[in-house]
């Protein structure tokens, strides 16, 4: 199978602009991933009876609950850089934690608890209701064929608050790029260690960074070993200039799968939603709740 070619996908989506879709995902992203990492989340989180010493058992009883109680490897198969082993470890546990319903509904109350506690007033200001209608209306649009997790969030039933209907069409959102970005890394060929290695390659994080995800120190190697094999490592295990060429590959891949919702919303109505989404950004990547350094090289100013 060829690696991908990027005049090849420039013709088929030569309308996109693409620096607009990377945009709205580098400002949608913090807003929806701060449920992973506020007090007021853990705090919901400990109620239901999760262990809250560290974030991985809340992080995957909230973001899997859309699926139902599915079992370890399916849900695997949706968070695919994640070690099988270390799945395993929060699922199905999660389950006899709490049943998935009941761990959507405080999914809602620790958004609420996070976003009140982060924008005060400006909860109910009408730019916060503005964008979550536009928001919603970008998220109704997205194509969820293929994408589970966009799909599982697509059809819970909308929020009455509009921060909670902007946060839950956030989601839809991330979601649904990060289901294409699956799709990217398998059209490179690049298993789920290996999107974290070469991605690590190209200097997106530090190698350490990604320990998080579970994978033992044998099989990041093995890794590694395979990529250079590839030629899309160096014996350092630095990219080389095929390996960025083949991840540009996949960003420009995630970017054109990730573009139907902002091409339904419009040029206009798309960079509106970006200007209104500016302050509350910025509140949330100033509130020092997110990491530093993080795996997807996006929120830092």
């Amino acid at each position: 199978m060829p690696e991908l070619d990027h005049t090849e996908y420039q013709a088929l989506e030569p309308e996109i602009d693409r620096a607009r879709v990377r945009q709205m995902w580098h400002l949608l992203e913090p807003l929806h991933a701060v449920l992973y990492y506020a007090p007021e989340a853990f705090d919901e989180a400990a109620t239901l009876g999760f262990d809250v010493e560290e974030r991985w058992p809340s992080y995957f009883a909230w973001r899997a609950a859309p699926l139902g109680a599915l079992g370890a490897q399916r849900v695997t198969s949706a968070f695919y850089s994640f070690s099988p082993h270390m799945v395993a470890q929060h699922i199905p546990k999660a389950w006899t934690v709490a049943r998935p319903e009941r761990i959507l509904d405080s999914r809602l109350t620790a958004v609420d608890r996070t976003y009140r506690a982060l924008f005060g007033k400006h909860i109910e200001a009408p730019a916060l209701t503005e964008a979550a209608q536009l928001a919603r209306t970008a998220a109704e649009s997205a194509d969820t064929a293929g994408r589970p997790l966009a799909a599982a969030n697509a059809v819970l039933p909308w929020p009455k608050s509009p921060h909670l209907i902007f946060w839950q069409a956030a989601t839809i959102l991330r979601e649904q790029r990060g289901d294409g970005h699956l799709a990217a890394l398998l059209a490179a060929r690049l298993d789920p260690v290996e999107s974290l290695v070469s991605f690590a390659a190209i200097g997106a994080a530090p190698a350490e960074r990604f320990e998080s995800r579970g994978w033992s120190s044998a099989e990041w190697t093995s890794a590694r070993e395979r990529l250079t094999a590839r030629g899309l490592l160096d014996p350092s295990g630095v990219a080389t200039d095929d390996g960025h060429r083949l991840r540009d590959e996949v960003e420009h891949r995630t970017d054109i799968l990730a573009a139907g919702p902002w091409t339904a919303l419009g040029p206009d109505r798309t960079a509106r939603l970006a200007d209104l989404l500016g302050d509350f950004w910025l509140t949330v990547i100033t509130s020092g709740l997110l990491p530093s350094e993080n795996t997807l090289g996006i929120g830092k100013i």
